[in-house]
């Protein structure tokens, strides 16, 4: 299956700290901000680059910049939110677009009710991120509208993801690659991931 699970301790002992039900909305927004940032290393860990000639204090170096598309990042509303400053301290040049979605309660389908994208999304490399990815309805949907734009280099981020989830992706979108924190396997009847780490959204911005 195409997808990659960040085991870095970094990454591992934030999202221990995102798990515990006594973190609060403010830590847990911070939590979710400093493990987007690290995760954003090895999800853009191939991305190529070119040698330039720099002039030191001291003399002239051969280095290495970053050469190719630029980056869309694409968080989904709402808890993807909490990722996008941790990313963009990252890649502070790179492009944000916005996606929101809700699960129809009646067939657990990702219903679509906003989409702003930059308009050269097509020209750029993108990173689609939500917190959790259950069921991959809602992946599989905001990768489909990413790449009605003409987009063919995307990368799905999330923190936890669920097998079903990771199955749907990689059926109905082969070509995008997965970046999780963890997998785990069971989901409740209404579809949050378990043990999981609750409702994100919620969690992050003091709602219920």
């Amino acid at each position: 299956m195409n997808f990659t699970v960040i085991n870095h301790p970094l990454v591992q002992h934030k999202l221990t700290l995102l798990r515990d039900s006594n973190t609060g909305s403010k830590e847990f927004r911070e939590l979710v901000s400093e493990t987007s940032m690290l995760m954003c290393y090895e999800a853009l860990r191939d991305l190529p680059t070119k040698t330039v000639e720099v002039h030191t204090p001291l003399g002239v170096a051969s280095s290495q910049v970053i050469s190719g598309k630029k980056i869309v990042f694409v968080p989904i509303l709402r808890s993807g939110l909490g990722m996008t400053d941790g990313v963009m301290g990252m890649i502070p040049a790179a492009k944000v677009g916005h996606i929101g979605t809700f699960r129809d309660p009646a067939t657990a389908d990702a219903v679509e009710y906003y989409c702003k994208l930059p308009g050269d999304t097509g020209e750029r490399t993108a990173i689609i991120a939500d917190v959790m990815m259950a069921t991959g309805g809602t992946a599989c949907e905001a990768i489909r509208l990413v790449k009605n734009t003409g987009c063919r280099e995307i990368k799905f981020m999330c923190l936890i993801a669920h097998p079903r989830g990771i199955e749907l992706v990689n059926k109905e979108h082969p070509d995008v690659q997965i970046y999780c924190a963890a997998v785990d396997n069971d989901l409740s009847d209404d579809l949050f991931i378990v043990p999981g780490m609750g409702d994100a959204g919620s969690r992050m911005f003091g709602t219920k």
